[in-house]
């Protein structure tokens, strides 16, 4: 397959020796940085070097975007008069979901298949093997490319921007876990306590991660106030240590807000929620919503 790249950074320089070495044509790089490390990378691949996007790319059965997800709009925007009708744009950055969706308006007028592709992972850890979640048009041609990189590739069934949407949700839960952990293991260790700590949290590891969600969704409307006042006994336990607890405020927050919506609706003589995932989903919605 005849690629071109427009971004060889961390992500993009992974998969152009990743593509190379699967015996794919790199027709081009784009890239804004043309020192002497990018001019070695583009020789590794055997590709031409350009500043901006242009003619060259109509030589591409798939353009590749791993720009920075800020400006990927406006490099779509560009690049996307140039690609022959037919060709595939894969749009491999952590752009919004709006970004995606005007960038596939625009391919649809010339006509373009763009593809809307969330790596669902560290490229530092899995390189050009991180799973790729995709939506949008050019799946034969975005499934090659990715399973010839060794990455695994799901297409799901919606429109480009609902993979960057479930990409930036699980980054919710994952960078919000990575915060509790730091949080958390720091005091700890500060206390003396890290391996009595894992003994602990050891139950939770017999739980699959959906049921454990789906358990504190519903718990937490019935039990916010009692561990709103726990959250609290834990951040002055974090204070005595000497310990800034920037993350568990913000959770300190959450129950607050919660308790608050649980007092007004028992004040109405209303209960908040039934006792079902969906219903008290509903309910905190209500309170989460922005003024």
């Amino acid at each position: 397959m005849k690629i071109a790249l427009i971004g060889c950074g961390e992500v993009g320089h992974c998969y152009a020796r990743a593509w190379t070495a699967a015996g794919h044509t790199l027709v081009g790089i784009c890239e804004l940085r043309a020192d002497d490390e990018m001019v070695r990378r583009a020789q590794a691949a055997g590709a031409p070097l350009h500043t901006a996007p242009g003619p060259w790319l109509a030589a591409a059965d798939a353009v590749v975007s791993a720009v920075y997800g800020y400006n990927a709009a406006e490099v779509a925007q560009e690049a996307l008069p140039h690609l022959r009708a037919g060709a595939v744009y894969a749009d491999f950055t952590t752009a919004s979901a709006g970004d995606m969706q005007a960038a596939a308006r625009a391919a649809a007028r010339f006509p373009i298949e763009f593809t809307d592709v969330a790596i669902m992972g560290a490229i530092a850890l899995l390189a050009e093997k991180t799973p790729l979640l995709c939506a949008g048009g050019g799946s034969q041609v975005v499934t090659a490319l990715g399973e010839s990189a060794g990455a695994p590739v799901r297409f799901i069934d919606g429109q480009p921007g609902d993979a960057v949407r479930l990409k930036l949700l699980r980054s919710v839960m994952t960078k919000g876990m990575e915060s509790l952990a730091v949080e958390c293991m720091v005091a700890a260790e500060r206390m003396g306590l890290r391996e009595s700590l894992y003994e602990v949290l050891a139950d939770i590891d017999r739980t699959p991660l959906t049921a454990f969600m789906d358990s504190f969704v519903r718990s937490h409307v019935l039990h916010a106030p009692r561990r709103l006042a726990e959250v609290r006994e834990a951040r002055d336990q974090l204070h005595e240590a000497g310990l800034e607890p920037l993350v568990l405020n913000g959770v300190e927050q959450l129950f607050d807000r919660t308790t608050r919506g649980i007092e007004a609706a028992r004040a109405k003589g209303d209960a908040p929620a039934p006792d079902t995932v969906e219903a008290r989903l509903a309910w905190l919605t209500t309170l989460a919503r922005q003024p």
